[in-house]
């Protein structure tokens, strides 16, 4: 009977410690994410809204996300662009953007701020819905 107490206070805690774990990590991305948003206007400031692409050469999701970023051209025309950025070769602007993984798609404004961004892949419906928020 102690056998099975042990037990099940054992998978108790490991069952704690692995929310925990998870919910630190979301507050981490989220911290992140919000010091990227309040950075100042970068020198992308256009006409245009424009999706900032973190990449790099070995990355898989990567590829994946540049079909993505294709359609929303195709669907959005002349109001967006998109600048591909080779993540490792440019630390400055991962750094300013609190790049954590590749790829990362960073939606700014035509003043050039930061509006949205997104830590992994990126469906089309949810870029699309950031950058027409923008639009209306």
């Amino acid at each position: 009977m102690t056998a099975l107490i042990i037990r099940l206070a054992v998978l108790a805690l490991v069952a704690l410690g692995s929310w925990l774990l998870v919910r630190i990590g979301k507050h981490f991305v989220e911290v992140k994410r919000q010091r990227a948003l309040a950075a100042p206007a970068t020198p992308f400031a256009s006409f245009k809204i424009q999706i900032l692409s973190f990449s790099s050469d070995d990355c898989r999701q990567c590829k994946l996300q540049a079909p993505i970023l294709q359609r929303i051209l195709e669907a959005r025309g002349d109001a967006i662009s998109v600048t591909e950025i080779d993540a490792p070769a440019q630390p400055e602007l991962s750094s300013r953007y609190q790049v954590l993984t590749v790829p990362t798609t960073v939606v700014l404004d035509t003043n050039g701020k930061a509006q949205a961004i997104n830590y992994g892949f990126a469906n089309t419906q949810k870029l699309l819905t950031q950058i027409d928020a923008l639009l209306s």
